[in-house]
């Protein structure tokens, strides 16, 4: 089991992202909170880990703090829930807003996020009452220094939008999502991701 990686960030495009340590690179999925808190390209980043092995893929999935990837797992665990739906639940929300809803057995939350149904949203809550105690609660902590650099124009709401796709959002779905950001333009990939998810959650 590879339980973190430390090296320096060489490509990020959401969901993925690329670490080279000491010349290998390894390529890392990662929910949308954590690209939130990622370095510039080329600079010193840490993520915890959990590799999922199957008979015909090895995926590595990589997160910001222990409690994102302690989530990560604990959901995984669910029947009917699998590693991607995990890593989009926790895109759309945070780890705080997560345990709140299923204190609060708050399903119109859930269902908001993408491949979440009514049955899955009563599924989560139901089976992780218990299992949030295992969970210290607390929001996500920013390990890295945020990136600041801007997305180049032309890329910008396509990459949002593959990224959005690529969590289980369909493409007219998406695309719908990042056009009603106001001032879509003056955001970066990320920003506008970030911000799509915030409306669909509401």
């Amino acid at each position: 089991m590879i339980g973190r990686l430390r090296g320096v960030l060489a490509q990020k495009q959401a969901p993925l992202v690329l670490i080279d340590v000491q010349g290998v690179g390894y390529e890392v999925a990662a929910p949308m909170s954590t690209f939130y808190v990622l370095p510039e390209l080329n600079q010193k980043v840490m993520l915890h880990t959990h590799l999922v092995v199957r008979e015909d893929s090895q995926t590595l999935y990589g997160f910001a703090t222990e409690d994102e990837r302690s989530l990560f797992r604990s959901l995984i665990r669910i029947n009917g829930v699998g590693a991607k739906l995990a890593l989009a639940i926790l895109s759309g929300v945070s780890t705080t807003e997560f345990i709140q809803c299923i204190e609060h057995e708050d399903a119109s939350t859930l269902v908001r996020l993408p491949g979440v149904g009514k049955k899955t949203a009563e599924r989560l809550i139901i089976e992780m009452k218990d299992r949030i105690k295992e969970l210290s609660g607390h929001a996500p902590v920013a390990a890295n220094t945020p990136d600041t650099l801007p997305a180049r124009a032309n890329d910008t709401v396509g990459d949002a939008v593959s990224a959005l796709m690529a969590l289980g959002y369909k493409a007219a779905e998406a695309s719908r999502m990042v056009r009603q950001v106001e001032d879509m333009a003056s955001h970066t990939s990320e920003e506008l991701i970030r911000l799509a998810l915030q409306t669909a959650v509401k």
